[in-house]
């Protein structure tokens, strides 16, 4: 019958198979900078979903007074405004612009942001 003993000597290769400490910290402060920009990035693509969300909203805005008024008599399109709890709408009719027997019409929808206001400018021609 053979025996078996374990080999109880060790290498040098032995003591370098984990991470030291520095490496460790190194890893952690790459780590920690990568997170803190990706937060800021966050928080900027949330911002502009919201103002793509109010301009889709004062499109609609604009093209529905536009359509309003193309359905409208020629000899009644006046310019003039409205105002919901965000948006305030303003259309100015333009006769004779840019030739006789045409109107020149130009819907603002305007609302204010955190950072200063904003505003969606929608124009169309009207035919007599």
């Amino acid at each position: 019958m053979e025996k078996f003993t374990l080999d109880k000597t060790v290498s040098s290769d032995n003591f370098r198979a984990g991470f030291t400490l520095l490496e460790v910290l190194i890893t952690m402060v790459i780590l920690a900078v990568a997170l803190l920009g990706m937060a800021t990035l966050t928080g900027s693509i949330i911002n502009q979903n919201q103002y793509a969300g109010q301009v889709s909203a004062a499109t609609a805005l604009a093209q529905d007074k536009i359509e309003e008024l193309k359905n409208l008599s020629y000899s009644s399109l006046t310019s003039s405004s409205d105002t919901d709890t965000i948006y305030t709408r303003t259309w100015t009719v333009t006769v004779d612009t840019p030739t006789s027997g045409m109107s020149s019409i130009a819907v603002t929808v305007s609302w204010n942001r955190k950072n200063g206001p904003a505003s969606v400018t929608l124009k169309t021609l009207i035919a007599r």
